[in-house]
């Protein structure tokens, strides 16, 4: 059964968090389930991590968090959409919902978020997955590349089919079409009074994006102490050289990549996600 729990993050923004399957019974006297903290990217939502919150939940307690500024947390108009506030934002949930010290996985600014977090309260967190980040700066071109892809979306959808043709074939950012871009959008998009629209603000998703495209996070990395299992896919935004060093700057990193994955690598190729995902969270919480 689907549960949520509202959780104060920072000035006193209302964030959803969502567990999406009962966690392991413990036995009288034995420990709590170690716990988990889900974290999405830039425009995705807690139920973009559904399918691994329930393999998770055989041996963890997997919360999945929305974001501000997405889903069904509090969209605030003018923020802050820093880098501190989702910081902060993740730190209230690890400690409100007594997770940790959690395993955090996070995916895009997700794992920018996780691995900063780590950085600063390392008390709170056991362990660590970074999905498809870099820590290089991606600077101001990016942004406004970004910019102009906001602009150029047809929005509103007339329907929901029209949601996954234009994000999983049309758009022409696309090198190739992927399928299941189309249906990672439609998750994030909700039926008005003229259509298809997105649950979020393209303007915050700027603003939010607008506090870590100009800088270089290497140094936030190399504080991360817990073990940290950086994942890429094949085809995704991170490069295999990018991750290596990654992996190299991390004192007890472990790097792994997914074949014929994009960015969306849990999305694009769930199996080959569990199957890297799995071994290194038993390896190192179980064995």
């Amino acid at each position: 059964m689907v549960r949520r729990t509202d959780v104060t993050g920072a000035a006193g923004v209302r964030l959803a968090a969502w567990e999406f399957a009962d966690p392991p019974k413990a036995e009288s006297g034995a420990e709590q389930a170690p716990g988990v903290l889900l974290l999405h990217g830039l425009m995705g939502r807690a139920a973009h991590w559904a399918e691994t919150a329930r393999w998770l939940s055989t041996r963890h307690r997997a919360v999945a968090l929305d974001q501000r500024g997405h889903g069904r947390s509090d969209k605030p108009a003018d923020g802050p959409y820093t880098r501190e506030a989702y910081v902060a934002d993740a730190e209230a949930a690890v400690e409100q919902l007594g997770l940790g010290p959690a395993v955090l996985i996070g995916h895009s600014m997700g794992a920018l978020t996780a691995w900063q977090l780590a950085a600063r309260r390392p008390d709170l967190v056991r362990a660590l997955v970074i999905c498809d980040m870099r820590a290089s700066a991606l600077g101001a071109a990016s942004q406004h590349e970004w910019s102009d892809w906001f602009a150029s979306w047809p929005v509103p959808f007339a329907t929901l089919a029209d949601v996954r043709r234009w994000f999983g074939e049309d758009d022409p950012t696309l090198e190739r079409p992927r399928s299941t871009r189309g249906d990672f959008y439609a998750e994030v998009m909700s039926e008005c009074a003229d259509g298809w629209r997105p649950v979020f603000s393209r303007r915050q998703m700027l603003m939010a994006r607008e506090t870590w495209v100009h800088d270089a996070h290497w140094e936030d990395l190399a504080l991360v102490q817990c073990p940290t299992l950086v994942v890429r896919g094949l085809d995704g935004e991170l490069g295999r050289a990018e991750a290596q060093e990654m992996v190299r700057v991390l004192p007890r990193g472990i790097y792994a990549e997914v074949p014929d994955a994009g960015h969306l690598v849990h999305y694009d190729q769930p199996d080959d996600w569990r199957r890297v995902v799995e071994p290194f969270l038993a390896a190192e919480l179980l064995g």
